[in-house]
């Protein structure tokens, strides 16, 4: 049995196909009602996704829109690899970590 590879390990083109081939198992996981499944792969796609994104462009002490969560907004204290840790602007204050895929920049 073959160990699958982390997502930091693939190149840009796996990573587009674990992409589409989660993308696809969501849809169908959708169409069956498997609500939990399908909020699970979708996760996946954004962790893949933050791998296809550069850590670089994004800013301690810079505020973002949370991608599929209008209205909130997520400050960022550090960056630890594809990861932001801060806090939601209208939250309870405490530490989060998100995907940088799921950070939107305001126009």
């Amino acid at each position: 049995m073959q160990q699958e590879k982390r997502y930091s390990e693939l190149t840009e083109h796996e990573l587009r196909q674990e992409i589409a081939t989660l993308q696809e198992k969501a849809r169908k996981a959708e169409q069956l009602g498997m609500v939990n499944e399908f909020a699970v792969l979708e996760r996946k796609v954004q962790m893949a996704r933050a791998y296809l994104m550069n850590p670089d462009s994004f800013k301690p002490g810079e505020i973002y829109e949370i991608e599929g969560d209008p209205g909130q907004y997520f400050k960022i204290d550090y960056m630890n690899g594809v990861f932001a840790w801060g806090y939601r602007l209208k939250g309870d204050g405490k530490e989060e970590a998100l995907p940088i895929s799921l950070l939107k920049w305001l126009k």
